[in-house]
């Protein structure tokens, strides 16, 4: 996990590697009775949910994001276990995701994590966000229509996708531009995967 780590640019010491674990094992065990996630084997577990969580880290620019449609916490958890100094809101609908998001908390001592059991329509943050990331949203306009009351003036979305999302690019009202795209490389994962970041152009 340290040289995945060192391949994406992350300096982690022993104690971030041990709450990267810690993580696992608390998902791993209430997978089984809340269904947090197809993926059962923990090999897969750590490739497909904390590798690829990961690989977005080092892109990440700002200091509060919110973890729409968050699930069992992905990818909002591991960044926050990376970027302790960075604040991180999860949020969630379904309610047994969020009460394992709390249980996680706790047992980690991740302070710098806020959990919200909402729809994301409903949820009107008292300070607004300088970036909106998640790997829920089905299309890009799902994104940015359902999250733009969230960002500010300055605020981008990081959109984890599989192939480059050129058709849904095209969907997109005229205000947003792509700020960067990013291929991920995330070791022992097979097909494509990228990180799109988009910004509202002010006129």
């Amino acid at each position: 996990m340290a040289l995945a780590c060192t391949s994406f640019g992350l300096d982690v010491d022993n104690l971030t590697i041990d709450r990267y674990l810690q993580y696992l094992s608390l998902f791993l065990k209430w997978n089984k009775t809340y269904n947090l996630s197809a993926i059962r084997h923990p090999d897969e577990m750590v490739t497909k949910h904390l590798l690829d969580s990961l690989s977005v880290a080092p892109h990440l620019q700002g200091s509060r994001f919110i973890d729409v449609g968050t699930g069992g916490g992905l990818p909002g958890i591991p960044l926050a276990i990376t970027y302790p100094e960075r604040h991180f809101t999860l949020l969630d609908s379904a309610g047994k995701k969020t009460r394992f998001l709390f249980q996680v908390k706790t047992a980690l001592g991740l302070d710098n994590v806020q959990i919200e059991n909402c729809r994301v329509e409903a949820y009107q943050p008292v300070e607004r966000y300088d970036g909106v990331i998640s790997r829920a949203f089905s299309s890009l306009k799902d994104m940015t229509d359902g999250c733009q009351h969230l960002i500010g003036s300055d605020g981008r979305f990081w959109a984890m996708k599989g192939v480059f999302p050129k058709s849904e690019l095209s969907e997109l009202e005229k205000h947003y531009i792509v700020d960067s795209s990013h291929p991920l490389i995330v070791p022992n994962l097979e097909g494509e995967r990228c990180l799109v970041v988009l910004r509202k152009e002010i006129s």
